[in-house]
């Protein structure tokens, strides 16, 4: 299933902002990054093939930016962060078409020339919609800058959400892992990660520098064992009215252990195992016993 309606051609996309103010050559120090980031920016192959074309043979297309809408003298990108940050390090100039675009054009902008362009991994899209989400714009504008059905837009968003934001950081783009490989990694996080078992991982020498698809594949694996993990026994005393113990409850998610002191306890054990049948006769007429005695037992 494809992710998003993509449109056919840059042209497209272009067309909504042709006949540009100028085209020019700009210093990549007087540009700043979109205030909407798409990119993880990673290191990765493609960008590095990208750099070398731009070195060997120059930038075969401009980026767009606008006049920066509260400094003078300085521009914000629209699209080709990649390519103005490969200029950038090659010391070179960026070409740019500079264009007079509101807030609104400049995210509708980013996001189809992405959707033409079909390079960004699922997360980075969803990281993308995220952000537009948190800064009040429409669920229309987020599927107008992707190219996405309603439908699509809110799984989108909704697998970004199952994760917390340095998890996905430290992932990175992992273009090899669609939609359903992300829900999944969601799922598993939420049900048995949410206490930070990971962490070690997270922190170790062999995540750290694997690459991307590589980190997704071993945090996906380190949370498969814990859905089998039985959770920590829980143990409680039982107390007389006078402090003594009477008995020690170990508690799991399937069974209720009862260790009491014959000797300690003056024949309470056989007392107890005599009136087990009527006490759970009074607890199963008595009303809502089943939720009280589970809530008293999982606090």
């Amino acid at each position: 299933m494809p992710l998003a309606r993509r449109t056919e051609t840059w042209a497209e996309v272009a067309k909504p902002y042709a006949g540009p103010d100028e085209i020019r050559d700009l210093d990549p120090d007087q540009i700043d990054r979109s205030f909407i980031t798409d990119r993880m920016e990673p290191e990765d192959a493609r960008y590095r093939s990208l750099r070398e074309s731009i070195r060997v043979k120059g930038q075969a297309s401009p980026i767009m930016v606008r006049p920066h809408p509260t400094e003078p003298g300085r521009y914000q990108v629209a699209f080709g962060h990649r390519r103005l940050r490969a200029a950038a390090q090659l010391g070179r100039q960026v070409r740019c078409i500079i264009k007079s675009l509101s807030d609104l054009d400049l995210v509708v902008a980013q996001g189809q020339e992405n959707s033409v362009r079909a390079d960004l991994s699922f997360i980075e899209r969803g990281r993308f919609a995220q952000a537009l989400e948190e800064r009040g714009y429409r669920r229309e504008t987020i599927m107008r800058a992707l190219n996405m059905d309603k439908s699509t837009t809110s799984r989108l968003i909704s697998a970004v959400n199952r994760l917390p934001t340095d998890i996905v950081e430290a992932i990175g783009p992992a273009p090899a892992a669609g939609r359903d490989r992300w829900m999944a990694l969601g799922r598993a996080f939420r049900r048995y990660a949410v206490d930070r078992p990971v962490d070690p991982l997270l922190e170790s020498t062999d995540f750290i520098y694997a690459p991307s698809d590589q980190r997704f594949e071993m945090l996906y694996r380190h949370l498969k064992p814990l859905a089998y993990r039985s959770p920590k026994p829980m143990t409680r005393r039982c107390l007389s009215r006078t402090g003594h113990t009477i008995a020690t409850a170990t508690v799991t998610n399937k069974t209720v252990i009862l260790t009491m002191d014959r000797a300690a306890t003056s024949g309470f054990a056989e007392f107890l195992l005599g009136r087990l049948s009527a006490l759970h006769a009074d607890y199963i007429a008595g009303p809502n016993a089943p939720s009280a005695f589970w809530h008293s037992i999982n606090r």
